[in-house]
């Protein structure tokens, strides 16, 4: 179970002159894994190694145990969900999962009847003999995960599975991936949106710019850019009192009052030694704390400070 689902050794892919992705070296484990960047970060491309789509220019990927490239039995350990749409536009929900049922080898009946399970996963039964023609964005993304697991994949690969989709739809969307994992599968998708991320897993690449500039669980990460100056965001009855408190431990920078006059912001370079003694100021004090957060705390901010250094 602690074998990595997905092994990459200094890959690097190039289209002409243009590199997609390079010198990329990645071990993605069992679980679910957020592939994160800008647009033009290389993330579609890695995507593709991985699935077994394009060839690397350098290195060499492994998935499952096993190559990946020109590996047409590994096809059937893995699914894919494409960040773009590829449908017969007239054909049913119905009718085209049990087409690509019967590619897959089943008998019509069994065909039919796979899709009809599937479509009843993802929440489109109701719509299953409507033309895809007329499906929303979020009923085109729940038709394209269904049409991923066809043939019960080990490997679940996903490209922006949530781009376009409505609130409501990305609620279902976010827990359908989850609960695809609590199955037993590896799920490894992309997005540029930081919250998707974090709703999803914590287990995170960072790309810029073709390369990773990250890994792991981003509370992790950011354990190690602790360092860096830290904001939290306080709500309290005695800002003033607690303000010149703060100001005597030396990890604190500078401390701002907000202008409603009911809390502060502290600028700390140790977040840790901060959390530590914060419940004990408020008790010396007395002060009622009714908010404490930080804005540096999360993917957003992890990503902007990896990509200025």
């Amino acid at each position: 179970m602690n074998e990595p689902v997905i092994r990459i050794e200094n890959v690097s892919r190039w289209y002409g002159e243009v590199l997609g992705v390079c010198g990329v070296t990645l071990q993605v484990a069992p679980g679910i894994t957020g592939l994160l960047g800008p647009n033009g970060a290389g993330k579609s491309t890695l995507l593709k190694l991985i699935t077994g789509q394009i060839r690397a220019s350098h290195g060499r990927v492994f998935v499952l145990g096993e190559p990946v490239w020109n590996n047409f039995r590994l096809n059937r350990r893995l699914g894919f969900c494409p960040e773009h749409d590829s449908f017969y536009e007239e054909m049913t929900g119905l009718g085209f999962l049990s087409y690509l049922c019967r590619l897959s080898g089943w008998s019509h009946q069994g065909a039919r009847e796979r899709a009809a399970q599937l479509l009843a996963r993802v929440g489109l039964a109701y719509a299953a003999d409507r033309a895809l023609g007329k499906y929303s964005k979020g009923m085109r993304q729940r038709a394209k995960i269904a049409q991923s697991l066809i043939h019960d994949p080990e490997l679940l690969v996903m490209d922006e599975p949530l781009t376009g989709a409505d609130p409501i739809a990305r609620r279902d969307l976010l827990s359908i991936i989850r609960s695809l994992a609590a199955e037993g599968r590896g799920v490894i998708f992309s997005s540029h949106v930081l919250h998707e991320v974090e709703e999803l897993t914590t287990t995170v690449v960072l790309m810029h710019q073709g390369k990773v500039i990250a890994e792991g669980d981003f509370r992790e990460i950011r354990e190690l850019i602790n360092s860096q100056p830290h904001r939290v965001f306080l709500r309290c009855d005695r800002p003033r009192d607690m303000a010149e408190r703060l100001l005597r431990m030396p990890h604190v920078s500078t401390v701002e009052f907000h202008e409603a006059g009911d809390g502060l912001t502290v600028l700390t370079r140790d977040a840790r030694q901060f959390y530590t003694a914060l419940p004990g100021v408020v008790l010396d004090l007395g002060a009622r704390v009714d908010h404490v957060e930080s804005p540096d705390d999360n993917l957003g901010a992890i990503f902007r400070y990896l990509v200025r250094e």
